[in-house]
């Protein structure tokens, strides 16, 4: 009796974890390799076009593209039928819809022919193909654990005996034009220059942008199982601001989808948020077709995003970056809070886009706007990274929130391009303060007061500025000579921070990578480019270490450092930096000038 009980408690356990995640309970369901797939037979796809409910799409099999997907991966090419595919075409949202023939899973619909083709024809990316994905790849038996095709309860049969699928040059040919069916990227809470200003970005790796068509709200819950053919959601940012990709489930079992049939965004290993979708509507369009999509409760996390497809684990909590934005000089202060994917390839653009949209969402946005930045990336066991700067426009070029939003990607892509440790960013701050008015200076000029100096001597440097619509502004920037300087000609640079800075960037440029440490350490001492700096350049060799500046290296000491001498292990340069001053400006200089001084 207690044995009983115990196995129907477990029964029940088992229902709940299966259940809980809003996913039908798998059963028996074979494949059909694609060795077994012939010119002609007829079969059905199932795939949402509003709502939740996955609808049918008649198959027909025209043939099998052999290596067409890389080395021993093939595509099944089909044509779809079906008023509403018929009407609709090949929709961007529609990547792994399940295929069946004889109620054996075929494959998942993953590619479409350009973008203007007159009939609803896509490659179908086999089954077999998508198991291989990290955990589902085990040696499958020739009928496998899979929820069945929904809705119809007899198996479509083939029509007529069916022919072989040998490569047929016709057929071959189509493969040039085949290309994967975009996931609609949809942007909440971003502005129409936003999406313009970084969607080609989000082109690049195969997502279709599209601004406020649909909406992210993990608090809404979706009651109705997920099935194969249902819509799912990665998310990439979420909170008061939003972007998802939608695709379509092809598998399921207990612990794990399989949906899209080709890569999201071709990263491998990932940790996104899986979430649950509705389909508004699926759009028509010749040049652009795609579904509308709601976004509703989170089920587990994408955990890899291969090249037949990407695989989802239920139940499994994904990392995100916490990510706060202030805004101040404004009716109202605004305070945005949302998260953002950590990923190395991709966040920086989800960073750069989120921070320009916060900005330019502001109802006091102006082109003449300017912005001063204060921040700071929380990196775990490393210090914090501080973000200190000061965004203004310049005629003809970029607005100052595209400066600033372009600023803190810079920042990300350094902390991840390191070689040597993953980044694990736990939260950003950042908070900018908001003049309504361009202050921007040029340097103009500048001169010294004396033409010769001694070493110990100060002297004063003169400057010359700009403003924009403004008087010029004259700042006066003492600076002492080294009393270790040589006789001969002193070279003084006068300049805004950015042009310190990209010397300082040297070794990057020459192909040198630096650990995270390093890099963080040399993140904190870039300059603040409100400030007018004055450097003086001693003619003797520099050498860069990571983030250490060894100036005025003595000829012994370079000889013995010489087998390190344009390794990954030290950059040298003639000049050394030997002194440093700066003036503080309330405004965005720019600008560099030499001036020399003879030393007696």
């Amino acid at each position: 009796m207690k044995k009983a009980v115990f196995a129907l408690l477990l029964l029940v356990v088992l229902s709940l974890g299966t259940l809980s995640y809003g996913t039908e309970a798998p059963i028996n369901t074979p494949i059909l390799p694609v060795d077994q797939i012939k010119t002609g037979m007829r079969g059905v796809a199932y795939t949402v076009f509003e709502g939740v409910n996955p609808e049918p799409m008649d198959v027909e099999v025209l043939g099998v593209m052999r290596n067409t997907n890389g080395p021993r991966s093939n595509i099944i090419l089909v044509r779809l039928s079906g008023k509403k595919v018929e009407y609709t075409g090949v929709v961007a949202g529609m990547s792994g819809s399940p295929v069946y023939i004889d109620g054996k899973l075929v494959g998942a619909l993953a590619y479409r022919i350009g973008q203007f083709s007159k009939e609803p024809i896509g490659g179908v990316t086999p089954i077999g193909e998508m198991l291989e994905i990290n955990e589902l790849d085990r040696t499958q038996p020739a009928e496998i654990h899979a929820t069945p095709a929904p809705g119809r309860n007899e198996a479509t049969k083939t029509s007529g005996p069916g022919q072989p699928s040998a490569s047929v040059d016709a057929i071959q040919n189509v493969a040039s034009y085949l290309q994967p069916i975009g996931a609609p990227l949809v942007f909440s809470g971003f502005t129409e220059q936003a999406l313009n200003r970084f969607s080609s970005q989000f082109s690049q790796v195969g997502i279709v942008p599209v601004m406020g068509a649909g909406s992210v709200s993990t608090d809404t819950r979706q009651p109705e199982p997920l099935k194969p053919g249902s819509a799912v959601s990665a998310i990439l940012v979420r909170g008061d601001m939003d972007v998802a990709a939608t695709c379509t489930v092809t598998y399921i079992d207990a612990n794990n989808l399989l949906a899209c049939g080709h890569p999201l965004l071709n990263f491998g290993a990932v940790n996104m948020p899986m979430n649950k979708a509705q389909v508004m509507l699926s759009l028509a369009s010749p040049a652009n077709a795609f579904k509308i999509v709601n976004t509703t409760e989170q089920i587990g996390a994408f955990v890899q995003d291969r090249h037949t497809g990407i695989m989802g684990s239920f139940g499994k909590q994904p990392e995100m970056i916490p990510v706060t934005v202030t805004i101040h000089g404004v009716a109202r202060p605004k305070t945005l809070h949302f998260e953002v994917l950590n990923n190395g390839k991709l966040t920086p653009t989800l960073m750069m886009s989120t921070v320009f949209s916060a900005l330019q969402g502001m109802n006091e946005y102006g082109e003449d706007t300017t912005y001063r930045m204060q921040g700071r990336i929380n990196v775990d066991g490393y210090p914090t990274v501080s973000l200190q700067n000061m965004f203004a426009p310049v005629d003809g070029g970029n607005p100052a929130a595209a400066l600033a939003a372009a600023a803190v990607g810079e920042r990300f892509n350094r902390i991840y391009q390191n070689p040597y440790a993953t980044p694990g960013i736990k939260g950003v701050e950042l908070d900018f303060n908001m003049v309504r008015d361009r202050r921007w200076a040029r340097l103009d000029s500048a001169r010294t007061d004396v033409t010769e100096a001694r070493p110990g001597d100060e002297i004063v440097v003169e400057a010359m500025l700009r403003p924009y619509r403004g008087e010029r502004i004259v700042r006066q920037v003492p600076v002492k000579i080294p009393t270790s300087t040589p006789r001969g000609t002193l070279r003084i640079l006068v300049s805004d921070g950015d042009t310190l800075d990209r010397m300082r960037r040297l070794p990057a440029a020459l192909g040198r990578r630096m650990d995270l440490s390093s890099t963080i350490a040399l993140l904190n001492k870039e300059h603040a480019n409100n400030r007018l700096y004055v450097s003086l350049l001693e003619a003797n060799p520099e050498a860069m270490v990571d983030d250490k500046v060894m100036p005025t290296l003595p000829l012994s000491v370079m000889n013995v450092m010489e087998p390190m001498r344009g390794t990954q292990d030290m950059v040298v340069v003639g000049e050394s930096a030997v002194n440093e001053a700066s003036t503080p400006l309330d405004y965005a200089v720019s600008g560099a000038q030499i001036i020399t001084l003879s030393v007696k």
